[in-house]
C-alpha cells in the first residue's frame, strides 16, 4: 500500500471568506433594490442571497474541517466533510424556491404596481456583478484545487447571476408594458431555475458520499497506465475506483509469475504506484500481489469474497 500527503488546504477557507462577503454584499444590495420598487421578482433575489450566505458559511466551516490531516479515527482523512456542505447548500437553495413561490402566489393574485423600476434595477445590477465577480473566483479555484465545495458554490453563484438577469427582464417588462402579473410569473420562473439547481448540487453530494467511482476518463487513464505492464506477461483485475472530495482511492490485484521472488514483485507495484500518482494526483493506491498460477488469483474478484 502507498499513501501520499496532500497539500495543505487551509488556504482554501479564504476562498470561502470571499463568498461571505459577495452574499453580505448582494443580500444588501438586492433587499434595498426590493425596497424601492416593491418587486417579489427582486425579493426572491435577495432571498437566494440570504441562502449564498448560510452556504458560504458552511463552506467555510467544511473546508476547515476537510482540510485536518488523518488521524486514528478518520484513517482516509476528513475530505468528505466537502460534500456535506454542498449537500446542505443544495438543500438551502430548494428551500429558498419554495419561499419565493409562496411570496409570489398572492401577488400574482393581487398585482401590485412597482415603484422607483430604473434606480431598483441599477441596484440589482450592481449586485449581479459582484456575485459575477466572485463565482468566477469560485470556479477556477475550485477546478484548480479539486474542491466539490468550491464548485458548488460557484455554480450557485452563478445561478443567482443568471436569476438576477431574469428578474431584471421580468421587472423591465413590467415597466414597459404595464402588465404587473408579469413580476410573480418571471418569479416562478426563478423558482423552477433554483430547484433545478438545487436538485444537481444534492445529487453530486449524494453520489460523492456514496464512494461513487472516478468518472470514467479517469479510469480509462488508469486502465493506460497498466497496459505496458500487461504487455510483459503481467495480469490484473479487481480495478476499483473511488473519490472522496478533493481525494482519489484506487485498489487492484496484480498477478505475476509463480516464479517471481517477492523483491521482484514488490519492485512492480511500487513502479505500478507511481505511475498511477503521476497520472492522477492526489490519488492513493492499494495493490495486491497473486501469484499467476494459484487458482485462488482468479476466485478473489469480487468485493465481497465468499470462502467455501
Amino acid at each position: 500500500m502507498k499513501t501520499i500527503n496532500i497539500n495543505d488546504r487551509k488556504f482554501l477557507t479564504r476562498f470561502a471568506w470571499i463568498s461571505i462577503g459577495a452574499a453580505v454584499s448582494t443580500m444588501t444590495l438586492k433587499t434595498i433594490a426590493y425596497l424601492l420598487t416593491g418587486s417579489v421578482g427582486l425579493l426572491s433575489d435577495a432571498l437566494e442571497s440570504l441562502v449564498n450566505l448560510v452556504g458560504a458559511f458552511m463552506a467555510l466551516a467544511m473546508l476547515t474541517i476537510a482540510a485536518r490531516p488523518a488521524d486514528e479515527d478518520h484513517a482516509y482523512g476528513h475530505s468528505k466533510a466537502e460534500y456535506f456542505s454542498s449537500g446542505v447548500e443544495g438543500t438551502l437553495i430548494v428551500i429558498a424556491a419554495i419561499s419565493i413561490i409562496i411570496a409570489a402566489i398572492p401577488r400574482l393574485i393581487t398585482p401590485k404596481p412597482l415603484e422607483q423600476v430604473g434606480l431598483g434595477l441599477g441596484v440589482s445590477v450592481a449586485a449581479s456583478l459582484i456575485n459575477l465577480i466572485a463565482a468566477w473566483i469560485l470556479l477556477r479555484a475550485g477546478k484548480q484545487n479539486d474542491s466539490i465545495t468550491l464548485q458548488a458554490n460557484a455554480h450557485h453563484l452563478m445561478t443567482d447571476v443568471w436569476t438576477s438577469i431574469g428578474v431584471l427582464a421580468g421587472v423591465g417588462a413590467v415597466a414597459l408594458t404595464g402588465w404587473q402579473r408579469l413580476d410573480p410569473i418571471v418569479a416562478f420562473i426563478v423558482a423552477g431555475n433554483i430547484i433545478w439547481s438545487g436538485v444537481r448540487i444534492v445529487r453530486e453530494s449524494a453520489l460523492g458520499l456514496m464512494d461513487t467511482a472516478l468518472p470514467l476518463e479517469e479510469q480509462e487513464i488508469l486502465k493506460k497506465v497498466l497496459e505496458p505492464y500487461t504487455q510483459d506477461g503481467v495480469q490484473y483485475h479487481a480495478l476499483r475506483t473511488r473519490q472522496s472530495g478533493s481525494r482519489r482511492f484506487a485498489s487492484l490485484h496484480v498477478l505475476v509469475p509463480d516464479t517471481w521472488t517477492v523483491q521482484r514483485g514488490h519492485q512492480l507495484l511500487e513502479s505500478i504506484e507511481a505511475d498511477f500518482r503521476h497520472a492522477l494526483p492526489s490519488i492513493t493506491v492499494f495493490t495486491h500481489l497473486e501469484p499467476l498460477g494459484d487458482p485462488a488469483s482468479w476466485e478473489d474478484t469480487n468485493l465481497d469474497r465468499e470462502d467455501g
